[in-house]
C-alpha cells in the first residue's frame, strides 16, 4: 500500500509539472537553445585567452545561428498565444549580427576621386 501511495504521489507531481509547462514543444526547444546562446554570448573571455575565445565562438555559432529567423517565425506562428508571446518577447531580436562569431561586414573599397 505504501508503494502505491508513493507511486501516486510521484505521478501526481509529474503530471503537475507537465501542466505547468504551457509552452509548445517547438517553443520549449527554441527557448532552451536560445538561453544557451545568450549564456555563451555573455561568456567572452579576455582576448589573450585565444583557446577559450575559439571555444566560446564555436558554441555561439552552434547555439545562436538561425535563432533570429526562428524567433521571428515562432512569433508569427504563435501571435495569438499570449503565454508564448510573453516568453518569446523576452528575447532580444537581431542578435546574430551582434555576435562575435558573426563575420564582420565586408566594407566596399572607397572609390578614389580626383
Amino acid at each position: 500500500m505504501k508503494k502505491i501511495l508513493i507511486c501516486l504521489a510521484l505521478l501526481t507531481s509529474a503530471l503537475s509539472a507537465l501542466a505547468d509547462s504551457p509552452l509548445p514543444p517547438d517553443v520549449r526547444k527554441f527557448v532552451d537553445r536560445r538561453e544557451g546562446c545568450d549564456h555563451m554570448r555573455g561568456e567572452l573571455p579576455d582576448s589573450s585567452e585565444k583557446r577559450r575565445m575559439k571555444e566560446v565562438n564555436r558554441e555561439i555559432e552552434k547555439l545562436c545561428k538561425g535563432t533570429d529567423k526562428q524567433l521571428a517565425q515562432l512569433k508569427k506562428k504563435y501571435a495569438s498565444n499570449a503565454t508564448v508571446m510573453q516568453r518569446l518577447n523576452a528575447f532580444e531580436d537581431g542578435i546574430e549580427a551582434q555576435s562575435p562569431a558573426a563575420p564582420a561586414a565586408k566594407q566596399k573599397p572607397k572609390r578614389q576621386t580626383g
